[in-house]
């Protein structure tokens, strides 16, 4: 059942996928198939590994049940069961695109039967390997096993004491992009990017859905499950990806600007109407809901959120996907913001050597920039159209008084400069538009804002108005709650 909702949904996406190849491929019955049909592996190929798929599925059942009540090991099982699953779904729904495949299959359950006897023997080296490794781990979402690429810096160890830089990098698209086909890329790839001591994430985010919808979710599970394994720093979060990966790191870098502390989207799309009427020189007519339905991932209309994340936008001179760059520029420039856009010379839909040069000095110049300690804190503004994306930093927007139009907030904490001040006319400062409720929190508060465990109300100016916000203290974080009175 979930396999063929999965299939109705890339049949759905291929039709947006394919729109900016022609005009031709927008209608619904000249829609190809995707992922395509397989080419046709011989009886005795597709009898053997059928074989081996059910046995090493039977094996995997069996260490299980021999380390009932291990739970340290038992987690590890999804490290297996990724491997189990590539090779079966390839059988299962014809999707072997050429015929060394076929060993790519043999080798997968190869590599997933020596970690299966690490766990069972409960020495699962793998978890120290260094260079290119696969994990696996299981989504919340339904419960399936979902794969990602990991480049592990040489000079990590699991005794380390040391935290290390995080880069995630969305793939591009490819339609023949396997979870067989992407294991054996992560294991022999070390992509576009290493840089060095750092970690590179490569989330498989099903398949080729530009990261939308669970692919988005999927990305900060295999970014979770991987902070869970290894010793990495979460104020060194860097998100790239060029292509369709660059437009999934224009999503990540509007809508969640607080994760990550720089972002380098290569080419891609930041929005969807203007980049189809680019690509298919025509313009675009949708529907209504459609129309309302774009403000949920156009990146355009996020823009102002990076005025708190360095960003370093890459296109090919030559690219029509420069597209994207250029109109987030324009969207920034409306906020104040320069778009920081390096443009390989005469390229086309790739890097140019010097460009990424330029790229990594730029982002290791961010990650090494800290702030210089003011007396007032600006908090972030913060722009959302939905609920779904509501957070920023310390600011988190609770209620909207209208979904599906712009909502903002921006505001001031003054930390230092009305520290001596009994009765503080405020110590918070909001501007606010179509929002209703939201919540700030303060990490390292001091009681020197003489204020009480027993004070429940903090004093505010929200929309040049004085109110009292409602606030708690706990674990060293001050959180202070608003949410405006109806009719007002």
């Amino acid at each position: 059942m979930l396999r063929s909702l999965a299939l109705s949904f890339l049949f759905v996406l291929a039709s947006l996928s394919a729109a900016y190849d022609g005009p031709q491929d927008n209608k619904a019955d000249n829609v190809r198939r995707v992922p395509p049909p397989g080419i046709k592996i011989s009886d005795a190929d597709r009898a053997e590994l059928s074989k081996d798929v059910a046995a090493f599925e039977q094996e995997i059942k069996q260490v299980r049940q021999e380390l009932a009540g291990q739970p340290r090991l038992l987690e590890l099982f999804p490290d297996v069961m990724i491997f189990h699953k590539a090779v079966d779904w390839a059988l299962k729904y014809d999707e072997f695109y050429e015929a060394r495949e076929v060993k790519t299959a043999r080798d997968l359950l190869k590599l997933g039967r020596e970690r299966l006897a690490q766990i069972k023997s409960k020495k699962p080296e793998y978890l120290s390997e260094c260079g290119l490794v696969v994990r696996g781990y299981i989504s919340k979402i339904d419960g399936s096993v979902q794969p990602y690429g990991l480049v592990v810096p040489e000079s990590y160890t699991p005794k380390t004491l040391s935290n290390y830089r995080l880069d995630v990098w969305c793939h591009g698209r490819g339609e023949k992009l396997t979870e067989l086909a992407f294991l054996s890329d992560r294991l022999r790839n070390p992509g576009e990017f290493t840089p060095k001591d750092a970690f590179v994430l490569h989330p498989y985010g099903r398949y080729c859905n530009a990261n939308k919808f669970a692919g988005e979710v999927d990305l900060f599970e295999a970014l979770d499950h991987c902070k869970k394994h290894y010793r990495i720093d979460e104020k060194r979060l860097v998100m790239r990806g060029f292509s369709m990966g660059g437009a999934a790191a224009w999503q990540f870098a509007v809508h969640f600007p607080d994760k990550w502390c720089a972002a380098a989207p290569g080419a891609g799309f930041a929005e969807t109407p203007e980049f189809l009427g680019n690509f298919q020189n025509e313009t675009v007519k949708p529907t209504w809901w459609e129309e309302k339905l774009w403000h949920m991932y156009n990146a355009t209309d996020y823009a102002e959120n990076l005025k708190n994340l360095p960003t370093v936008a890459y296109s090919g001179e030559n690219d029509k996907q420069k597209q994207a760059a250029d109109v987030m520029a324009r969207e920034m420039k409306k906020f104040g913001m320069t778009l920081r856009h390096v443009i390989g010379p005469k390229m086309g839909h790739s890097y140019h050597p010097e460009s990424k040069r330029e790229i990594e000095k730029r982002i290791e110049w961010h990650l090494r920039k800290w702030g210089d300690g003011t007396s007032v804190i600006v908090l972030p503004a913060f722009t959302t159209w939905t609920l779904r994306y509501s957070a920023s930093e310390s600011l988190v927007v609770q209620g909207l008084e209208e979904h599906w139009k712009p909502a903002r907030i921006e505001g001031l904490f003054f930390y230092h400069a009305r520290l001596n001040q009994p009765n503080p006319e405020s110590i918070f400062e909001f501007r606010t538009h179509n929002i209703s409720a939201f919540t700030v929190e303060v990490d390292d508060y001091r009681d020197d804002f003489m204020l009480t465990d027993k004070q429940k109300e903090l004093p505010a100016m929200v929309d040049e108005q004085r109110v009292l916000l409602n606030q708690t203290k706990s674990d060293g974080i001050l959180t202070a709650h608003f949410r405006k009175e109806k009719g007002k």
